[in-house]
């Protein structure tokens, strides 16, 4: 079995910043990309940032100059670095994983963690 397990979410002001990180852990053959997405209150599903093996970060064009994420293949993390938070974040946030488990290394599967709280307010 697979998990992906977030922490670092919390409660922040508006302009600080916040770390969330995101380990996955199982029986994992290969991890194509990692990322986050985030639901926020009332809304659908969105893409915050996004890293594929051998490629470069992709954002949302809501986080874009603000979020970083950076990944360690060897300890199959991801973290995201939130910088200048707003209101408008605030949302549960979402690992996210595209990978192949050791009973089929050709099938790639997409995996999510159980999300965690990110609250920015005054």
């Amino acid at each position: 079995q697979v998990q992906l397990v977030e922490s670092g979410g919390g409660l922040v002001q508006p302009g600080e910043s916040l770390r969330l990180s995101c380990v996955a852990s199982g029986s994992i053959w290969s991890i194509q990309g990692m990322g986050w997405y985030r639901q926020p209150p009332g809304k659908q599903r969105e893409l915050v940032a996004s890293i594929a093996s051998g490629g470069s970060p992709q954002y949302g064009k809501e986080v874009k100059g603000r979020f970083t994420v950076s990944r360690d293949i060897a300890k199959n993390t991801v973290s995201l670095q939130m910088d200048s938070l707003k209101p408008e974040d605030t949302a549960v946030y979402y690992c996210h994983a595209e990978l192949s488990t050791d009973d089929d290394p050709m099938y790639l599967r997409d995996f999510w963690g159980q999300g965690t709280q990110v609250t920015v307010a005054s």
